[in-house]
């Protein structure tokens, strides 16, 4: 397992990597990934958020989901409508959630 540190890069050859999360607080958690071709190209960056759920508090979780409920890639056409949903969020038992706040915060 990797303990990883932010803004520090962990470089490897092989395609996986298995994080430490018990170094990871309870929250969101994004992922950045960039490879490396055999003539030294880099790729763009690819994001990658994960949750890290709470033992004592709610954890929310935002998805893009189709009319039909399912969660789907993020990746959206200009000027379609995206659908972006909380179902996943979720409570310690007993507890529930019970109200969802969506926010556009700023482009990424």
């Amino acid at each position: 397992m990797t303990e990883f540190t932010v803004g520090k890069t962990v470089a490897q050859s092989e395609p996986q990597v298995t994080v430490d999360a018990s170094s990871l607080s309870p929250g969101v958690h994004r992922f950045k990934l960039v490879v490396v071709d055999d003539s030294g190209n880099e790729s763009e960056p690819t994001f990658l958020e994960i949750v890290v759920t709470d033992s004592g508090r709610p954890t929310a979780v935002l998805d893009v989901v189709n009319a039909n409920g399912q969660r789907v890639e993020p990746k959206i056409a200009a000027g379609q409508p995206v659908i972006l949903s909380g179902a996943r969020s979720s409570d310690v038992a007993p507890g529930r959630v019970v109200e969802y706040r969506f926010t556009l915060v700023d482009r990424a």
